[in-house]
């Protein structure tokens, strides 16, 4: 089974990406802005500025590099860089990788779109899951609790079939 750990840019550090690498656990992780990885995307954020201008909506221009912290890491790692400019402004993120691009699937745009960021999509499910009464566990007894969940449970699988359906 290939394990892929997708996570935001707290858990980019050292000790983790190690014991992963080690354990033959991909993963994707955000990671923080800094001077450093701006400059490496200052080039693609100037064309996804002028995509933008010229189009008037937002563009995004992606660039893959081999990347290391001055202290923090033990090693060279792969980080896309997504340089994306809005009617707005400027938006540059990263993340570290451990997943090889010879894989098509694992180029730049893709790892950044259709691998780290639908994990936002779990993420706001299991927010809606706790704006129905999900985040309460506040009854005097455990079946009182577990009833609750049970309720949220089904509250969200009618809300989201309503969703899809309608």
């Amino acid at each position: 089974m290939r394990i892929i750990l997708r996570a935001d840019s707290g858990f980019s550090n050292d000790p983790l990406m190690n014991w992963c690498e080690a354990n033959r656990v991909d993963y994707v992780f955000g990671l923080g802005r800094n001077s450093r990885l701006q400059a490496a995307l200052a080039k693609p954020l100037a064309q996804a500025k002028t995509l933008c201008v010229n189009s008037g909506k937002s563009a995004r221009v992606f660039r893959d590099f081999q990347y290391r912290t001055i202290n923090s890491w033990s090693r060279t790692r792969r980080v896309v860089g997504k340089a994306e400019h809005t009617p707005d402004g400027s938006n540059p993120r990263f993340v570290v990788t451990s997943l090889k691009r010879t894989h098509a699937s694992y180029d730049a745009r893709a790892l950044n779109e259709d691998l780290y960021c639908v994990r936002g999509e779990s993420e706001n499910r299991i927010g809606e899951q706790f704006e129905m009464f999900a985040d309460r566990a506040s009854s005097a007894t455990m079946q009182a609790d577990q009833l609750r969940m049970w309720f949220s449970a089904m509250a969200y699988v009618l809300v989201d079939t309503l969703r899809r359906v309608g």
